[in-house]
């Protein structure tokens, strides 16, 4: 095994755990909202935006998660049936619009980062809106990267994970 694909497993489980915590704490921070708004009959100003927050990085570090698993939602109806280099070719065709498809991504969304990277946010002062839309790039770069793993190693999905500790 290649020592990028052992990299790639540690990013990997980096993504998974910060997606991980990103979402259960928009699930924590949701039922305070609620709390606070129908019980303290007080509305926090706090718990919708740190939510968006959270859901935007369960979403675009997560989604590096999924493809790189396989589980991302996959049509492949044509596909299997077409003989085994046909399938190859398709599947070499699929990686590389992949792959443009989140240098596009990666390129918008940095400009976008860029831009608003001074703007604050009313509702969540410490957080400007730059800083909010950062996992978009990173999630399209880790994306990269294992389209980049998969072009050159082959499918991960099957394989167990290499970690220091030993396979998972």
């Amino acid at each position: 095994m290649s020592a990028y694909s052992r990299l790639m497993d540690a990013v990997y489980l980096l993504c998974m755990t910060i997606a991980a915590v990103a979402l259960m704490l928009m699930v924590a921070v949701i039922p305070v909202g609620i709390f606070a708004r129908y019980v303290l009959n007080d509305a926090l100003y706090w718990p919708e935006p740190v939510a968006i927050v959270c859901m935007i990085i369960f979403t675009f570090i997560g989604a590096p998660v999924g493809f790189r698993a396989g589980t991302h939602i996959c049509v492949s109806m044509v596909t299997d049936r077409l003989p085994p280099r046909g399938q190859q070719i398709a599947a070499l065709i699929c990686d590389l619009l992949m792959l443009a498809a989140c240098l596009v991504i990666f390129q918008s969304s940095y400009a976008l980062c860029e831009a608003m990277w001074l703007q604050p946010q009313a509702s969540l002062p410490m957080v400007t809106f730059g800083q909010m839309y950062l996992p978009i790039p990173i999630g399209a770069l880790l994306t990269i990267l294992f389209v980049i793993e998969r072009l050159l190693c082959g499918d991960q999905s099957g394989r167990p994970l290499v970690s220091l500790g030993g396979t998972h």
